[in-house]
């Protein structure tokens, strides 16, 4: 009996003009910056100041502890740094997934918070809630479409995976019924989820918050990288390039970056994660898909792709690959992968053979905050004057606005449902220094496309992995 390869096996490919024709001129750049609605950079701090709360990270997470704060004690004196621009990083580059999930999945929060499940569950609903109605209370034109996220079997034993995950919330399609949806000779089935799931543009959610904050009174600085920070007893002093904020709180919300807390510099690794952009799709192209309704995509393989449709029918293309780069450094040079770029084109084509003739407009990286548990962590130092939040792990477009909330009910001192589950007071196990990690993280993506071939199964390696903690995703 012939055996049929894997959807995305990596023997087979798309012919390599078709492929080299698709990428032809593609944009370095991220598309979501381009948008004419770019704000300018707020001028950057010369000189000192004080302030009740310091927050250090200007990306989502920061953004919502600043204006969370200033919505709930408008009297707080709140500074927010930010060493480059607003949205030029992770905010700025991602798909725009927005899913309630505080535990990267149900599979992983069984793994690592079994116990508190239904209460996370509670609060993840929760959070995307007040996601949501924040959007609609500040004005914020982030393109929040609430049209729900489909998994789909790219491979038989993925199917009975997929109706194992049936819920209350769900909707089940067998590979005839999908093809109502979205048509593609991969599919073999899917499972919709209707609730908790949505798209935005995420460089215009950046914005949109940004906004929001200074309308309040947040005092923004861009370009002004934080060197270090000290206690000093009643304050923390915090130095940058050209001068120093003394506050009484800080939150850092510093995303894959190295930590200004020595202790925490090995609970993240950066990976770069990569995506493509298509042209505008015409009527016909978007007919011969049938993919008329703006739902997001992912597949359910352990290595996966997302994507999604824009407001111009444009479809972004991601995933799959997730490097790390030997010693962890972040450079702008690991904003592009051509080896991925070509991996992600031929399987765009393979998923879409209909879309022959597509050409992509961008190609670009970002750098990921990955930790072990696969799930963010909070905590406090100083004596309580400093919190943190990171480790969000590809799925912080919604989920950093629950660890901003974990931040300032840590900072207030405040016992709350949020400050007593294990998430708040659980850390990931530390990843191992270089030169141990990179070759780590070889073998256990090497375990995972083994994993993939062979049905979904783990082997040693992953299940060794798991019993540790250490696991390695998007």
């Amino acid at each position: 009996m012939a055996v049929t390869p894997p959807a995305y096996d990596l023997a087979i490919r798309t012919d390599e003009q078709r492929i080299r024709k698709a990428l032809a001129g593609a944009a370095r750049t991220p598309f979501w910056l381009e948008d004419p609605g770019r704000p300018a950079p707020q001028p950057a701090l010369n000189g000192s100041t004080d302030a009740d709360l310091l927050v250090v990270g200007g990306g989502y997470c920061g953004l919502w502890t600043a204006l969370i704060a200033k919505e709930s004690d408008p009297a707080l004196d709140v500074v927010l740094v930010e060493g480059n621009e607003i949205a030029w990083a992770a905010s700025g580059r991602n798909g725009g997934f927005v899913e309630a999930s505080l535990t990267h999945g149900t599979e992983n929060g069984r793994r690592h918070f079994a116990d508190e499940l239904p209460i996370l569950d509670a609060l993840a609903a929760e959070n995307f809630a007040g996601f949501e109605a924040a959007l609609t209370r500040h004005g914020i034109d982030a393109e929040f479409q609430k049209e729900g996220v489909l998994a789909v079997a790219t491979e038989p034993h993925q199917v009975d995976e997929l109706r194992e995950a049936i819920t209350d919330g769900t909707t089940f399609y067998e590979r005839d019924e999908l093809a109502t949806l979205v048509k593609s000779p991969l599919y073999r089935a899917g499972l919709m989820q209707h609730e908790g799931a949505a798209l935005v543009h995420p460089a215009k959610l950046a914005w949109g918050l940004k906004a929001a904050c200074l309308r309040l009174g947040v005092r923004i600085f861009e370009n002004t990288p934080v060197t270090d920070i000290k206690d000093q007893g009643a304050t923390v002093r915090a130095a940058t390039w050209a001068g120093s904020v003394r506050a009484g709180k800080v939150a850092l919300a510093t995303n894959g970056f190295p930590s200004l807390l020595k202790r925490n510099r090995l609970l993240t690794v950066p990976v770069y994660d990569y995506v493509l952009m298509t042209e505008p799709l015409t009527d016909e192209q978007v007919a011969a898909i049938g993919w008329t309704k703006r739902f997001g995509i992912s597949d359910t393989s352990r290595q996966f792709h997302y994507y999604r449709m824009t407001s111009d029918n444009r479809i972004l293309w991601g995933g799959y690959d997730v490097v790390y780069h030997k010693g962890g450094a972040i450079r702008p040079e690991h904003d592009q992968n051509p080896e991925t770029f070509t991996r992600l084109a031929d399987h765009f084509l393979r998923t879409f053979p209909q879309l022959g003739d597509v050409r992509f407009s961008h190609a670009w990286g970002g750098m990921i905050d990955m930790c072990t548990q696969l799930a963010a962590f909070q905590g406090r130092a100083m004596g309580g004057k400093v919190a943190y939040s990171s480790g969000f792990t590809g799925l912080g477009v919604a989920a950093t606005r629950y660890g901003a909330t974990v931040m300032l009910d840590l900072l207030d001192g405040r016992d709350t449902v949020r400050t007593r589950v294990k998430m708040a007071k659980k850390k990931p196990l530390p990843v191992p220094p270089e030169p141990v990690l990179y070759p780590a993280v070889q073998v256990i993506r090497n375990a995972i496309a083994r994993s993939d071939r062979n049905g979904g199964r783990d082997g040693f390696i992953l299940k060794a992995a798991n019993a540790f903690g250490f696991s390695f995703d998007s």
